[in-house]
């Protein structure tokens, strides 16, 4: 019988070590849109603007939705937090998050989130294809003909605060072949 921490390729198991930058993406339990409506979605945002922050992840890419997230960060560089803070950084906006919605719609202790999955970006056209993608992903579900008029998502704060040329280097980075659990 193989030891009781041995590593299972089935069982999805976070391996944070390595300070660094991550995509990470969430989703609700079954895909329900706990989080619909123009108030909901500012609110999400808000609290994973507000809990990256408290867990000092920097984020560079952004995209909240009714029923999942993405979003591209750098960990934490400190040798106390660095990586692992991630399962803490969640966690919480996952537990505030829950009971926020929960409270709005009379369902105490009902699941709302599932599971997220992290990805370690480990190589620069990789890293650049994934903020093309988190950026304009409002598009590719159609929620939105322009990403920068999809309120709650990076693409207008980059776009402000990135150079004409940072921009137009991003958005050339192709995105069809990415490999993204993004099923929503």
């Amino acid at each position: 019988m193989p030891p009781k921490d041995a590593y299972w390729p089935h069982a999805l198991r976070h391996r944070l070590g390595n300070a660094g930058t991550y995509m990470v993406t969430a989703g609700t339990y079954q895909k329900a849109p706990f989080f619909e409506g123009d108030d909901r979605l500012t609110g999400l945002q808000a609290g994973l603007l507000k809990y990256a922050n408290h867990y000092a992840w920097q984020l560079e890419a952004w995209a909240v939705f009714p029923n999942h997230y993405h979003f591209i960060a750098h960990s934490p560089t400190g040798a106390e937090d660095g990586a692992e803070s991630l399962s803490k950084f969640l966690n919480h906006f996952h537990g505030r998050s829950s009971a926020w919605a929960n409270t709005l719609d009379t369902k105490p202790k009902r699941k709302v989130w599932h599971n997220f999955w992290e990805t370690q970006l480990t190589f620069e056209k990789s890293y650049f294809a994934r903020l093309h993608y988190v950026h304009t992903n409002a598009v590719k579900h159609g929620l939105s003909t322009e990403a920068v008029r999809y309120p709650w998502c990076s693409a207008a704060w980059f776009e402000r605060t990135a150079t004409p040329a940072q921009v137009k280097t991003i958005y050339s980075f192709p995105i069809d072949q990415l490999r993204i659990l993004d099923d929503y």
